[in-house]
């Protein structure tokens, strides 16, 4: 059905994560991968959805549009914490010190999504809001062991062991914990495609 709506598209993702790029193909949209790499810092006074409007925009002015009927989707996921934008930890010590200031509370996972054409631009973003049980350093230090979570803001994944065990309630968008937000990507490209 989707393939049918945007069949006169090129739809680019402008990202080489793997579970972005999964979503893509199970919600059937044809789609190509042209990623860039950019420095994702961010003006220090922005917070919260400011910050992933912010580089979710970078990352889509970083990639050339090829073709006049392109539409170059990017996206960014930070997790607030504490009025903290946590994103990937550099290494075991930072992972722990994310989770640990999670445990026993509620966080919220912001993604913004970039939609850009040749004539215009849309940024859209979704909040879902965390709460994890209070965890055990030995908890902690096995899921950071066994899922190395460095490529993952917050150090955790939703899908992953720590989500199965430590994860008692959310409130929103499950797929935007996981990178994007499927169900409000797909009304925001048709509304786009529309206008």
């Amino acid at each position: 059905m989707l393939s049918q709506i945007f069949k006169d598209y090129n739809i680019v993702l402008g990202s080489n994560s793997p579970r972005r790029k999964q979503y893509m193909q199970d919600l059937q949209i044809p789609f190509t991968v042209r990623a860039s790499d950019i420095d994702e810092t961010y003006p220090s006074t922005l917070q919260r959805e400011a910050i992933t409007d912010f580089i979710a925009n970078a990352k889509s002015q970083a990639i050339p549009l090829l073709a006049h009927n392109e539409i170059i989707i990017t996206s960014d996921t930070t997790v607030w914490n504490n009025h903290t934008s946590l994103g990937k930890p550099v290494d075991r010590q930072e992972a722990y010190t994310m989770i640990k200031g999670m445990s026993g509370k509620q966080h919220e996972v912001i993604t913004s999504v970039c939609l850009r054409s040749k004539n215009k631009i849309k940024i859209f973003n979704c909040i879902t809001k965390v709460d994890f049980i209070e965890l055990s350093d030995e908890a902690i230090y096995f899921y950071i062991d066994t899922y190395k979570p460095y490529d993952k803001a917050g150090a955790y994944g939703i899908q992953e062991w720590i989500g199965l065990i430590g994860i008692s309630k959310i409130d929103g968008s499950y797929t935007n914990i996981v990178g994007l937000p499927t169900t409000e990507l797909v009304q925001e490209l048709i509304a786009f495609i529309k206008e």
